[in-house]
């Protein structure tokens, strides 16, 4: 007869889970410090069982039955590197769709729309997507872009970029196949023009959207050492809500300082209160938290 799995016990004639002890105060500070000192993340005790419930999947997963042990594995183990990315991506992938915010949408379309139209014929509109999960939020502005390009007239001349911290979740991105229910709000027009039927009950964004769109892998504490400047469009929504006030202060302080004169910057309502970075003028609207950079004389 074989071993049982280490994380399975014998009980009233079938196999049932084991359950993994309770998160001491300890642990769960010892855990929740690595979070946040590599991730910036900052977790409550609210957020305990979050956390506890996140760990303890994965640790069944791989048939770890200590916190302290799976700790060590996460700190210093030989597969460290690869561990620490699948635990990220279980604590940060968040369920998302495509048109999320209906009102920051329109002020994108909006802002494409009063562009000088000599400015959108000499030179690409940059956008980028902070925090991108998924895709459906990069692939939602490219959409905008595209549509309000051809309702000016104009040759599609923009590019998406998309940046997240968890690698798996870029990589569902750049497939850019998608369950139907991310598109529900989405336009039946739109719906047609930029999905195609996909494997196994998907659906899939059209090839000459997806190639507008790039992907790349960035923790937003590393975000002074980015290549990219001369943003048109800066969307970071849902997630400053995971950090401490300093700290998104000084995130949306690193993305102004990626904006191009004229740029837009859109948060998520109430993520930063109190905020204004000098440059910026506040995008007056009841619904939308956004700024735009003034152009001096000079740019």
């Amino acid at each position: 007869m074989s071993e049982a799995p280490r994380n399975l016990s014998p009980g009233s004639g079938h196999w049932v889970l084991r359950p993994l002890p309770d998160m001491d105060e300890a642990q769960f500070h010892q855990w929740k410090t690595l979070l946040e000192h590599r991730t910036g993340m900052a977790l409550s005790s609210e957020r305990k069982s979050f956390l506890e419930t996140n760990i303890g999947i994965r640790m069944r997963e791989i048939g770890c039955g200590s916190y302290q042990t799976y700790y060590e594995k996460i700190v210093a183990g030989p597969e460290a590197v690869m561990e620490w990315a699948t635990l990220v991506d279980r604590l940060t992938v968040q369920e998302t769709r495509f048109f999320r915010d209906s009102d920051a949408c329109r002020l994108v379309s909006d802002y494409v729309m009063t562009r000088p139209r000599e400015q959108l014929k000499r030179r690409p509109l940059e956008a980028w997507s902070v925090g991108c999960s998924t895709g459906e939020e990069a692939y939602t502005l490219a959409i905008l872009l595209n549509e309000s390009m051809e309702q000016l007239g104009l040759p599609p001349l923009y590019g998406v970029t998309g940046s997240d911290i968890s690698k798996p979740a870029l990589e569902k991105a750049e497939r850019g196949l998608f369950n139907p229910r991310r598109l529900t709000g989405m336009s039946e027009p739109l719906k047609q023009r930029y999905f195609r039927p996909g494997a196994r009950n998907t659906v899939e964004i059209t090839e000459g959207l997806r190639e507008r769109v790039c992907f790349t892998r960035l923790n937003v504490l590393d975000l002074k050492q980015l290549p990219m400047q001369g943003m048109n469009i800066i969307f970071c929504q849902n997630l400053l809500i995971y950090f401490r006030r300093w700290r998104r202060r000084e995130i949306v302080t690193r993305l102004a300082d990626y904006l191009a004169p004229g740029g837009l910057l859109i948060l998520g309502q109430g993520e930063v209160t109190g905020w204004q970075p000098p440059g910026l003028q506040r995008v007056p609207s009841e619904h939308v938290l956004a700024w735009i950079r003034r152009q001096s004389d000079d740019e």
